[in-house]
């Protein structure tokens, strides 16, 4: 069972948690709160919030984590999605906005720039060794 969630009064999520602040709720159980991105990259993009308020993923109790995607299947579902994102950032330089973890479900409904999530892929070649060398400190840290 979940400990009590810890709440930050001058965060944005929190707030649409505690219906402080509207929202076009989706999906809520006792550990997450969904609903309709108002700023959407496509039509049905929606965010899945945890109720702890946690700035990153690694700082979120599990238990939060294993009721996330559940909820994100069931969106995806329910709009009968068959090319989607499901999008988690943590950090400035990695995009996060809000420093309270979400994730986003953003449908794809076109392979265009358009709408929907447009990336870029950096992708390295030929560091298979870099690749070996920090597969082993890895391991000797899991």
């Amino acid at each position: 069972m979940a400990a009590v969630a810890r709440s930050l009064g001058t965060c944005i999520f929190c707030k649409i948690i505690k219906g402080e602040i509207p929202s076009f709720k989706l999906v809520e159980t006792d550990l997450s709160f969904s609903f309709l991105d108002i700023g959407p990259l496509s039509k049905g993009h929606a965010l899945i919030i945890p109720k702890d308020h946690a700035a990153k993923l690694h700082e979120l109790p599990d238990d939060y984590l294993a009721d996330v995607m559940p909820i994100a299947k069931k969106i995806a579902t329910a709009q009968g999605l068959e090319n989607y994102n499901i999008l988690q950032n943590n950090g400035r330089i990695a995009h996060q906005v809000v420093d309270h973890v979400h994730f986003h479900v953003i449908p794809k409904p076109a392979a265009s720039d358009e709408e929907g999530l447009v990336i870029g892929w950096p992708a390295k070649s030929g560091v298979i060794d870099e690749v070996r060398e920090y597969h082993q400190e890895l391991l000797g840290k899991l």
